[in-house]
């Protein structure tokens, strides 16, 4: 199955690592990743940064993304019958 980022983006799900907050990307830690991935070229802004609501971690790519981390989760549990947990 697929999920959609946003921007006509779609990853396979099973492909995702994890979804973040763009707030997640304040912590020291977090923000290293991201310049670490920015440099490496894997980093993919799909919208301006200022509209950024999460970052999705995928096996291959990071995703800069306009729809929230709550809203991506909620989309990715809707997709299989019977894991969607309000």
């Amino acid at each position: 199955m697929f999920l959609h980022l946003g921007a006509d983006v779609t990853v396979l799900k099973k492909d995702i690592v994890a979804i973040l907050d763009v707030q997640t990307g304040l912590v020291n830690t977090t923000r290293d990743y991201l310049n670490m991935a920015r440099n490496q070229g894997i980093l993919k802004t799909i919208i301006e940064p200022e509209k950024a609501r999460s970052y999705v971690v995928t096996t291959k790519k990071v995703y800069l993304s306009p729809i929230s981390c709550s809203t991506l989760k909620k989309r990715a549990a809707l997709s299989e019958p019977g894991r969607y947990q309000p």
